[in-house]
């Protein structure tokens, strides 16, 4: 069972994860986000990029938005998977030790974090 999103760092990313067939509406959870909700929405990437195995957007907040962002998200995804991390200054604990999700878990490519 993946592990749920708990509010235990300063900051966050959310990566919305799609694929061809669901990349519109990822699209539009993103840009909604970004209209109601303090977030900072990246860019979408069509292809997989650092380790994540699927095509993703990031949204970007701190903890004193957790609640309403992981609730909005939640309620929103349609049954996109969320891979929700803290923000800590160590990329393989973040995406490792930090990992939470919303929908399904998936495999991360850790290489690039382990020297």
């Amino acid at each position: 069972m993946p592990r749920r999103p708990e509010n235990l760092h300063p900051q966050y990313h959310a990566h919305v994860y799609f694929g061809p067939a669901t990349v519109a509406r990822a699209r539009a959870l993103c840009e909604q986000a970004g209209r109601e909700l303090m977030v900072v929405v990246g860019r979408v990437h069509e292809r997989p990029v650092g380790p994540h195995p699927h095509w993703s957007c990031q949204l970007a907040f701190d903890a004193a938005e957790f609640d309403a962002v992981i609730g909005w998200l939640d309620s929103h995804r349609d049954g996109l998977d969320v891979f929700v991390h803290g923000v800590t200054g160590n990329d393989l604990a973040d995406h490792t030790d930090h990992a939470m999700w919303l929908g399904n878990e998936s495999a991360l490519d850790l290489r690039m974090f382990r020297h």
